[in-house]
């Protein structure tokens, strides 16, 4: 059963995770979607990763450097998104990011992430 009520909540009163030393974020989800608030200290690492999830990112301040397809694939793409730009991300697409600058985004996700919700994005901590 979904939960139908509606919410409402201020970004600043939700808690702001500690993912890594350089990375936190602060969540906030609906049935079938989330989205993220997501702060990078310059030189951050997302780790290449893939998910079930549709990505949406949309740099508000900073820059970040997005490597898309598998790791070690001669078509791997390089791009760089900088403040004002979004992009999208298919699902099960594989991707890494490196902040080129402290960096602030908006991720939203659908279906919500449930390995961040759960702590199980061990990704992170991979080296």
């Amino acid at each position: 059963m979904t939960d139908s009520r509606v919410r409402h909540a201020r970004w600043d009163d939700l808690p702001k995770e500690k993912v890594t030393d350089d990375i936190h974020r602060r969540l906030f989800t609906g049935d079938r979607m989330m989205i993220a608030h997501v702060y990078l200290d310059k030189g951050a690492i997302v780790p290449t990763h893939s998910h079930e999830n549709e990505q949406l990112t949309y740099i508000l301040e900073g820059a970040l450097r997005f490597w898309i397809g598998a790791e070690g694939s001669a078509d791997v793409e390089e791009l760089v998104v900088k403040a004002g730009e979004i992009l999208y991300i298919p699902s099960h697409v594989p991707h890494k990011a490196e902040a080129l600058e402290d960096t602030f985004d908006v991720d939203v996700f659908s279906p919500p992430r449930q390995d961040w919700l759960d702590g199980t994005d061990t990704y992170f901590h991979r080296k």
